[in-house]
């Protein structure tokens, strides 16, 4: 069956779906986007997702192209047009197309929406999850409003390339007093020798991830004690677990970081109860 994708207005197929060439999604990546687990067929924690969408448009002044009852409809027809049952549901919203310029364009120009859908194999993610992951350190070279959630990933990208390169999963995002950030595309956790979970805090610095959202709910109901705290990679190393956290991996333990085997090496029972437990304090949509 041929993919379909919601190309501002439209339903067309995936392979010839595209965007005028003065989009400034394209030109400036002005523009910002979600992604959203579907499990089951149905989307998880798409409130929450909701709510942050909106925020990361409001930072930079980008109008929500529909109402998000109608944005609702169009991913949910996305994913049924692509019978997509466990997978995930992605959304960009850009500031529209006009003119290169790097002024705003008129207010009046229609922001541009575009809605994907995939499946994935969740055998594949478990696979990952009992083996665990390594990761690598990369300096943090990226803008201070890592907070937006936008389509500016470049940094991202070039560090999770490196990652691949060096036989990991992630990268590890380092700043200047030697603290871990977050990840290319997930957030950074660890348990201490004490037992502690530590994971920087959102206010800055790092994107405020739902899956992580969640998890202090899980560890919650787990009596799991959570500190919001930088941590260095010294005690990434020395730490009794690692993990990271995202919408696409749930929680997935770290063996190694830059080569260095965490604990024993192998996925510790914190990170596989949080990992167990997260679907059932999630959102589900019916």
């Amino acid at each position: 069956m041929s993919r379909i994708a919601y190309v501002n207005g439209a339903y067309v197929p995936h392979a010839v779906a595209g965007v005028h060439v003065e989009d400034r999604g394209y030109q400036f990546g002005d523009g910002v986007y979600e992604v959203c687990e579907v499990r089951g067929g149905h989307m998880v924690d798409e409130r929450r997702h909701m709510e942050r969408l909106l925020r990361s448009l409001g930072e930079l002044r980008i109008r929500l192209p529909m109402s998000l009852a109608a944005l609702g409809v169009v991913l949910r027809q996305t994913i049924a047009r692509n019978r997509v049952r466990d997978g995930l549901v992605y959304l960009q919203v850009t500031r529209g197309v006009a003119r290169r310029d790097h002024y705003f364009p008129d207010p009046a120009t229609p922001p541009s929406l575009v809605v994907t859908a995939r499946a994935i194999d969740p055998a594949k993610g478990e696979a990952a999850a009992e083996q665990g992951i390594g990761v690598i350190t990369v300096p943090d070279n990226r803008w201070e409003r890592v907070d937006i959630k936008t389509v500016g990933l470049l940094p991202n990208v070039l560090a999770k390339e490196a990652a691949k390169q060096a036989g990991a999963r992630e990268a590890w995002f380092v700043d200047a007093g030697g603290h871990v950030t977050e990840g290319g595309s997930t957030n950074a956790w660890i348990v201490t020798p004490e037992g502690r979970l530590v994971t920087r805090p959102a206010e800055s610095g790092i994107l405020r991830g739902i899956t992580r959202t969640v998890m202090f709910e899980v560890a919650a109901e787990l009596q799991l004690r959570i500190e919001e705290r930088p941590f260095t990679v010294a005690e990434a190393l020395g730490a009794r677990e690692a993990f990271v956290t995202s919408a696409t991996n749930f929680a997935t333990p770290v063996v190694r970081i830059d080569g260095q085997a965490i604990g024993d090496g192998r996925p510790g029972p914190v990170a596989r109860a949080l990992r167990a437990n997260y679907h059932r304090l999630a959102e589900i949509a019916r």
